[in-house]
């Protein structure tokens, strides 16, 4: 078990605040792309961190510190889109206030962007959790097969088919909604 672990787990806070320092930023990246709300991720990094202190004392050191804290991070993260669930509704709204606006130049390309990534998050929001996770970790966060896997306590094989059937039905999604061209240019 790392040290810093075993410092933290015998109450050494200074050691605690190094942990945090170390994996803030990729919980804080991983749970942006399964909230897709900054704002929102950064309050949930802090419930995740929170949490695992409290349970730090159970964390046994059969998976890596970071694949524990990301598996208490997926978790939060399920949790709050259970609570949540209104965010395509608001979502929805912004599109409409700000369609009233007139756009051009850099505005213009920003608001473009925001909504690809707007059509992208909806789409994700109706992918079951399990495709969903596994999408994040290795389409959007990058991770190898044996890390997404381990984070999501499945067989690299299970993995790979939750990725490939997540990455079928957000293409087929972005084609239906216009933003990609379908295969051989065909709408």
């Amino acid at each position: 078990m790392d040290a810093l672990v075993v410092r933290s787990r015998a109450g050494d806070m200074d050691a605690w605040g190094r942990l945090y320092a170390l994996y803030f930023e990729g919980l804080y990246r991983h749970l942006s792309y399964l909230t897709g709300d900054p704002i929102e991720s950064e309050d949930l990094v802090q419930e995740v961190f929170a949490r695992a202190l409290v349970v730090l004392g159970k964390f046994e050191g059969r998976s890596s510190f970071s694949t524990w804290l990301h598996g208490i991070g997926v978790n939060v993260a399920h949790k709050h889109r259970e609570r949540h669930r209104k965010t395509e509704r608001t979502r929805a709204r912004v599109a409409q206030a700000s369609a009233t606006i007139p756009l051009g130049g850099e505005l213009e390309r920003r608001h473009i962007h925001g909504a690809r990534a707007a059509a992208l998050y909806a789409i994700l929001d109706r992918l079951p959790a399990r495709l969903r996770d596994a999408f994040v970790l290795r389409d959007l966060l990058g991770l190898s097969v044996p890390e997404a896997a381990a984070q999501l306590g499945v067989a690299e094989g299970n993995l790979r088919v939750r990725a490939c059937r997540a990455r079928v039905r957000v293409h087929d999604e972005l084609v239906a909604a216009g933003w990609i061209e379908p295969p051989g240019g065909l709408r």
